[in-house]
């Protein structure tokens, strides 16, 4: 059979493409993020909304993460205990190993497949540039963001440049790597020349990558708490103007974001955005007990006067409950998400959880005391440590990522009903009175379980509630209530997509009721729990395979 010469070039151009997946892709995905208003958007016009990963503990190892109390709670104390046991040379090629191991070209193709679109890397200034006198420029640090960049570039993630630790320390805390614990980035001008100087670089090195979504010039400074906001709060604006004319020397094209004083939080220092591409961030960690929502209108208040996008840099370390329902409030409000961190070591709130190799209880201790250190073969234990901390030999857990993604296989707490108000998330005939415990905006009543560890809903007759969410097949789920009748028998419809299956409700206890398997569509999916005679108290909806 002749093939024509168009055939011939067809298919020749058809292999191409598929012999060099990469390449083709990366042309069609690479596109320079900016700010229009209050919207991130490409360079086609697209609205973009960056739900991403803190890659935390990787260039800047935290204690917590860790397992370690204070003599171990920071990047330079750690390094100390590696050291101390280990000595100083192997040490150093621990560190170089770690760095190589924890975050690798696998972590971001599954942060990709997961669903994610950004990454967030903390970086510690002493990675990139010597302290004391003579500063140099440190290759490691710029070769581990540039392998980042390019993994990300191949699975179309962002990144954010997060400046974690500056020089001096922005905090006087142990997360920036404080040596003396005070924030001497701005007891010392001349650190401030330094922070200027490390951002010209990065922003130079990095000026015509796509990829790079913004630089966030500096993490979560100066805490209330200890003081130095009340000290050194009117130097961080003039601090935030000279990095951003330094950077715009070089780089005209990326986004940069801000933070407030007081762990990102307190914008009162922002009259105006100092730049015409750039946007606010605030942190976001609901640690009360019993579980509570804060309440962002502030910031959706200041989004209004300083006209720019506004985006939680951090949220997570709590729960399933609060994972849900924090995306789902920030995207009802036009807000981008990145969760804190992407993995860290022996936990289940986490993506993914870090095995402790065997006899880290020994490294933990020290950390403690700090007293001599004593281990059983301790350059055993730190080499099980660069094993470990292998994408491939984490735990995954799945539920976590479900929460924050809305998508099931999914546990839905009943107080995790929609965000749009009465008449479309929720009726209540009392709209008057308002609930005691988390969402104390809104009427719908929540009380707190026996154990006070969960919450529910109580719904009357005539009264429902609305849950929205994904699917990732159009397949058929098991459905299941947790739920209980404060009346002697209580009716109720649960409405999916549509479709309706009536229940009757007897039992005064706590009963998982299991429903006939239900369809879900592909993509968006909406289940409604309306009461139609009595009164019923519903704890979660568990929809799984």
């Amino acid at each position: 059979m002749k093939i024509s010469v168009f055939c011939r070039l067809v298919l020749f151009i058809s292999f191409c493409i598929s012999f060099f997946p990469g390449q083709s892709q990366t042309s069609r995905s690479q596109s320079f993020l900016h700010t229009d208003g209050q919207y991130i958007e490409d360079e086609a016009g697209n609205k973009i909304l960056l739900r991403g990963v803190g890659l935390g503990n990787w260039m800047l190892p935290e204690g917590y993460m860790w397992k370690f109390r204070e003599h171990g709670d920071r990047p330079r104390r750690i390094e100390k205990i590696v050291s101390d046991f280990i000595g100083p040379e192997k040490a150093q090629r621990f560190w170089k190993e770690y760095r190589r191991n924890y975050i690798t070209k696998a972590d971001i193709k599954r942060i990709a497949e997961l669903g994610y679109n950004s990454v967030r890397p903390a970086l510690n200034s002493r990675l990139f540039l010597t302290e004391g006198e003579n500063n140099k420029f440190i290759d490691e640090g710029f070769q581990l963001m540039d392998s980042l960049i390019n993994w990300c570039k191949k699975y179309h993630l962002y990144v954010i440049i997060d400046m974690h630790a500056a020089p001096g320390g922005q905090t006087g805390q142990n997360i920036d790597d404080s040596a003396n614990d005070q924030p001497e980035l701005f007891t010392n001008p001349e650190n401030q020349d330094l922070l200027v100087i490390l951002w010209k670089k990065i922003a130079a090195r990095y000026k015509d990558e796509p990829t790079v979504a913004a630089y966030d010039l500096l993490n979560e400074p100066l805490p209330e708490n200890t003081g130095a906001a009340e000290k050194y709060k009117d130097q961080l604006v003039p601090v935030y103007l000279k990095v951003i004319s330094a950077i715009r020397e070089v780089d005209q094209r990326h986004m940069i974001t801000l933070e407030g004083y007081n762990w990102a939080n307190n914008w009162s220092l922002f009259g105006k955005s100092p730049d015409n591409n750039l946007f606010f961030q605030f942190h976001y960690y609901c640690w009360n007990q019993p579980d509570n929502l804060n309440d962002i209108s502030g910031y959706l208040e200041k989004r209004e006067q300083l006209g720019t996008p506004v985006w939680v840099g951090e949220t997570g370390e709590k729960n399933n409950t609060i994972y849900f329902a924090t995306t789902q409030y920030f995207e009802k409000n036009n807000i981008g998400w990145s969760f804190w961190p992407w993995k860290k070591m022996d936990t289940s709130n986490t993506p993914y959880s870090i095995t402790p190799p065997k006899g880290w209880e020994q490294i933990e201790a020290y950390s403690k005391s700090g007293k001599a250190p004593k281990a059983d073969k301790p350059e055993q234990i730190f080499n099980e440590l660069l094993e470990n901390v292998k994408l491939e030999n984490c735990t995954f857990f799945p539920d976590v990522v479900n929460a924050m993604f809305r998508q099931i296989p999914l546990k839905i707490e009943a107080e995790n009903y929609g965000p749009d108000g009465c008449q479309k998330s929720y009726f209540v005939k009392d709209t008057t009175s308002r609930s005691e415990f988390y969402r104390k905006n809104e009427p719908v009543k929540i009380s707190l379980t026996a154990d006070s560890r969960g919450q529910y809903i109580t719904l009357n007759s005539g009264e429902w509630t609305s849950y929205r969410f994904k699917s990732p097949d159009t397949k058929r789920y098991q459905v299941s209530l947790q739920i209980k009748s404060e009346s002697p028998q209580s009716g109720i419809v649960v409405t999916i997509n549509g479709n309706r299956v009536t229940q009757e409700i007897s039992s005064s206890n706590w009963t998982e009721i299991q429903l006939p398997q239900q369809f879900f569509q592909k993509g968006n999916n909406e289940l409604i729990i309306s009461v139609v005679s009595g009164s019923i108290n519903l704890d979660w909806i568990n929809i799984y395979q």
